[in-house]
């Protein structure tokens, strides 16, 4: 692989096309919804995180159209749909020990995620 000249990287920074994309797709969750994600082992590429695969979350933004990474990864398309932030519990990832103050947020997608 070649790297990158210096005086070349603003221009193709400026030029490079983002993820998200403009088309419209339907939103499957509004904010406050709660989800469960869905509880698969694909053989390729995922960003759901086998922690929290089959836990449930509430819908706390909607950040749009994007490209999805697992079809794209493997060449079979951009399959462009919503990405949402997920907060979980500490106690929903991690049992019922875990702090009361703990959470988390996950950016995931449409194909992650079914009503709970």
């Amino acid at each position: 692989m070649k790297a990158l000249p210096a005086k070349d990287v603003e221009h193709t920074l400026q030029n490079s096309r983002g993820a998200r994309v403009d088309e419209d797709v339907p939103a499957k969750f509004a904010v406050g919804d709660r989800v469960l994600t869905r509880n698969f082992n694909p053989v390729g590429h995922t960003r759901l995180p086998r922690y929290a695969r089959g836990r449930h979350g509430v819908i706390a933004r909607d950040h749009g159209v994007f490209i999805f990474p697992d079809t794209h990864a493997l060449g079979e398309g951009m399959k462009p749909q919503h990405l949402y932030s997920v907060h979980f519990t500490g106690q929903e990832l991690w049992g019922p020990d875990a702090s009361r103050c703990n959470g988390v947020c996950m950016d995931l997608w449409d194909d992650y995620l079914d009503p709970a």
